[in-house]
């Protein structure tokens, strides 16, 4: 036996724990990245960076470049100012940015300077500035977040990177809104799951104590001659206040149905979460489009949380 096939006998408990140790960690940090394309104000513009192509996407102070993903996760946004020739030697900008239509967030650069090795493919454009960026965390379910310039006396261009991150564990149970509620059954695998019927006339209505989170799964009502995807919004408030506004988009459900109604196809669902403070709160759930359905809404909270509830 050779003295390398002598070693890894000795030592292949030792790789495999090794082994094991490096895909847990991997699997804690999340999964692969992907770039995201953004909708809304939508200008390409090629960047070489470091010798490979880059995409980015000009920002607007008129129209916003809205970014919809399903997190948990990350999203590193990595903006670019550009420079033209008569340009001083310092740039600086504002970026304004929602998630899920609640209070304004600016990221702000003072001092960006010339990149010393990239540039534009389009060398007419000029030079862009080095790169700067900043992070947003996403919790669980859908999100979108909307991108702006304060003004547009530089111009800045953004790329947008999402890296999953891993969902902490936990059981979830399935909580009543208050009453009146229309309720409705759909079967899904063989299963009787509870939804309730919900419309800009009639709102869900919850009442809830925290500190907890409360999942928020909706699914719009189709007609079964409505073709593709369908977009709709969902706005939360409380008091009368908007806390929140959802983008949602989904097609119809290909493993749901209704228990008593052949008419409509449920479409599949979406998923927001809220996000309790201390103390108890009243929130109301409604569409926001006059010109969509009815919608399905089922709502979760944490097993741990029955607690808080009773």
């Amino acid at each position: 036996m050779n003295p390398i096939t002598k070693w890894l006998n000795k030592n292949r408990i030792i790789l495999f724990v090794l082994v094991g140790i490096t895909s847990t960690l991997m699997a804690q940090q999340g999964g692969k990245s992907d770039i995201i394309k953004p909708t809304g104000f939508q200008k390409r513009v090629t960047t070489i960076v470091s010798g490979k192509t880059r995409y980015y996407y000009f920002l607007n102070s008129g129209q916003a470049s809205v970014i919809t993903h399903q997190g948990p996760g990350k999203i590193r946004v990595v903006t670019r100012g550009r420079f033209r020739p008569d340009s001083p030697d310092k740039i600086g900008y504002e970026i304004l940015y929602k998630i899920d239509g609640g209070a304004q967030k600016v990221f702000a650069v003072k001092d960006a300077l010339r990149s010393a090795t990239d540039t534009y493919q389009d060398g007419k454009l000029g030079i862009p500035a080095g790169s700067r960026e900043f992070e947003i965390e996403l919790g669980r379910g859908d999100h979108t977040i909307e991108f702006m310039l304060k003004n547009n006396l530089t111009q800045v261009a953004a790329r947008f990177i999402f890296t999953p991150t891993k969902e902490k564990k936990q059981d979830w149970i399935a909580y009543s809104p208050l009453r009146p509620s229309e309720p409705v059954d759909l079967i899904s695998k063989e299963s009787t799951v509870s939804y309730y019927r919900f419309s800009i006339g009639k709102p869900l209505k919850i009442e809830i104590t925290g500190p907890s989170e409360m999942r928020v799964l909706t699914r719009i009502e189709n007609h079964y001659q409505m073709k593709g995807r369908i977009h709709y919004r969902i706005q939360i408030k409380e008091n009368n206040s908007v806390l929140n506004t959802y983008q949602l988009s989904s097609d119809h459900s290909e493993v749901a149905v209704y228990a008593e109604n052949s008419e409509l196809i449920p479409g599949k669902a979406c998923e927001f979460v809220i996000l309790v403070p201390a103390g108890k709160h009243i929130y109301e759930i409604a569409p926001l489009d006059e010109d969509k359905n009815t919608i399905l809404g089922r709502l979760l909270i944490p097993k741990k949380d029955v607690k808080l509830v009773e």
